[in-house]
């Protein structure tokens, strides 16, 4: 890379510059039909935070509901619709896609040095199919709803349900689509299309965990897929799939399932890593420490986590040395999880950090990152998980890696590539003023709930005994100060659009190809091909000249 890395252009200078894929004159055809990854990147930013508020008006409900033990805001089968809403909405429609197809789209590119992804129509076709399958989904759960939960287990789903199962499983099997397109674009964009001289241990961390995360959107998507066909073709035409009484077997689903749905954990958390080693060491102005062991923990959690899927099958009844097995893996995938966790602390080690926004949200990811991972080793032992399955200890635990993990570190990527997407920058002190709410509100909504676990409270109740309201309660206030913080980038980023100031090329002097261009960039990226000729993250250690 060339020493233009660490400059950035004088604010005045910004406003001559062109606006790059945002410039030109509007029209809705311009943006429907592009083909410029980093348009397509916004129409998906566009689309998921739709979804993300949608399941938030679900989670708000919830949580209104279980502040009182009786049960008296909406009935058990409403509140069975409620928390099935909220779980497939921010699973399928947010979660998954968020960091991939909106940073992933918009960053990929940039931080090789390519022009666009391989195959821009399939980009562009990827969000069509996205909107369509969520479309699907949205209109299953408003037009009747659906009470199975987000995991459509049988019987609930092929025998029991009264509700718009098929429609929403169809909504389901489409989004399922878009992220293997996503994935397939990724890999093969990565592999052809890197800069001269970005050899695969000069990639961005970033690079690699959306790599690793599209091997395993190829790999498990598709037998996602196959699951929720069987479990149309079961519940339409009576077929003895699933149901031991047309001579189905039901522990098949719950294999089938989560053989995809565990490595999905990781399509959700390895982004928001690689996103982490992006922040980190830039406001702490170090080198990544062990960047080569932080790369190879990366492909290890990727490939550990197609092999974990039985731990959430303790009490279902498979056999025993099947949980023991299941259960040594599970503490195996922990160990990469827990090297990427040292190397970001050894990073931070005798740094001269910065606490901006973007690092706010990343050492809160971080901590939050931690308790989700240790709080899973419990639900690793056999013994302890026979205790606290279908306990709100696995609801918090969920969230805490979910929630405190993906959704922190996608607030973290906002705040941090902001000024490059849009050229503008936002108002700090609100910021970091929002990082420190959401994650105060974060651990007042779901630390309580692993108090619930531990005495006992099952989740998806609607009403529950009077001794466990405190903690419910508590929870409940938690989640509507969690609400402020969330909105408030919505309001401060949409404000900076209009009224920030211009940002300047690289207001943060980090180092990566994505800075050396315009902010916002060009439709064609660069105007010179870039050549690499220095490692990622080549931050002056302490003694060198900047």
């Amino acid at each position: 890379m060339t020493s233009a890395v660490h400059r950035s252009i004088p604010a005045s200078a910004t406003e001559a510059i062109d606006l790059g894929y945002l410039g030109g004159k509007f029209s809705l055809w311009s943006w429907l039909g592009t083909h410029d990854h980093k348009r397509i990147a916004i129409l998906y930013a566009i689309a998921i935070t739709t979804f993300f508020f949608l399941g938030g008006v679900a989670a708000a409900l919830i949580r209104i509901e279980l502040a009182t033990p009786q049960g008296d805001l909406v009935s058990a089968e409403t509140y069975n619709k409620l928390f099935t809403a909220h779980g497939v909405i921010m699973v399928w429609l947010f979660l998954i896609p968020s960091i991939p197809s909106v940073l992933g789209n918009f960053l990929l590119p940039l931080m090789i040095g390519a022009r666009d992804l391989a195959f821009p129509r399939l980009n562009l076709a990827s969000w069509y199919v996205y909107v369509i399958g969520g479309a699907f989904t949205i209109w299953a759960l408003i037009a009747g709803g659906v009470d199975t939960g987000w995991t459509f287990y049988t019987p609930f789903s092929t025998m029991f349900s009264n509700s718009n199962v098929v429609l929403a499983l169809l909504g389901v099997l489409i989004v399922g689509f878009s992220s293997i397109m996503t994935g397939i674009n990724f890999i093969v964009t990565t592999h052809t299309m890197r800069a001269p001289g970005l050899g695969w241990f000069r990639l961005p961390l970033f690079v690699w965990a959306n790599y690793a995360t599209s091997i395993i959107l190829v790999l498990a998507t598709p037998v996602l897929a196959m699951t929720l066909v069987l479990v149309g073709i079961e519940r339409i035409f009576q077929v003895g799939l699933f149901d031991p009484a047309l001579g189905g077997d039901p522990l098949l689903f719950q294999h089938l399932f989560w053989f995809y749905s565990h490595p999905a954990v990781y399509i959700m958390i390895l982004p928001a890593m690689g996103v982490a080693s992006e922040i980190i060491p830039c406001f702490a102005r170090r080198r990544v420490f062990g960047y080569r062991f932080m790369a190879y923990a990366i492909l290890g959690i990727g490939i550990i986590g197609f092999l974990v899927w039985g731990h959430h099958m303790f009490v279902s009844g498979q056999s025993v040395y099947a949980g023991m097995v299941f259960s040594l893996l599970s503490f195996m995938v922990a160990i990469p999880s827990a090297v990427k966790v040292f190397n970001w602390t050894a990073t931070l080690y005798k740094g001269s950090i910065t606490f901006s926004a973007p690092m706010l949200y990343a050492l809160g990811f971080v901590g939050l990152f931690t308790i989700g991972g240790l709080t899973g080793l419990f639900l690793a032992a056999l013994a302890l998980d026979v205790h606290l399955s279908d306990t709100y200890f696995v609801v918090a635990h969920f969230h805490y890696i979910m929630v405190g993990g993906s959704v922190m570190a996608y607030f973290g990527a906002l705040h941090f590539w902001w000024p490059k997407m849009t050229g503008r920058l936002y108002s700090e002190a609100w910021g970091r003023a929002a990082a420190l709410i959401i994650f105060v509100g974060f651990n007042l909504t779901f630390f309580p709930q692993f108090l619930l676990g531990y005495e006992g409270m099952p989740r998806r109740y609607h009403s529950y005994p009077p001794e466990f309201q405190v903690l419910h309660l508590v929870s409940s206030c938690g989640a509507a100060l969690l609400a402020v913080g969330y909105l408030l980038p919505l309001i401060y980023l949409g404000w900076s659009l209009f009224k920030g100031k211009p940002s300047g090329n690289n207001p943060w002097q980090a180092t990566g190809l994505e800075w050396e261009t315009s902010s916002p960039p060009p439709t064609h990226n660069f105007e010179r091909p870039p050549v690499v000729t220095r490692p990622p993250y080549d931050y002056p250690e302490q003694g060198e000249p900047a």
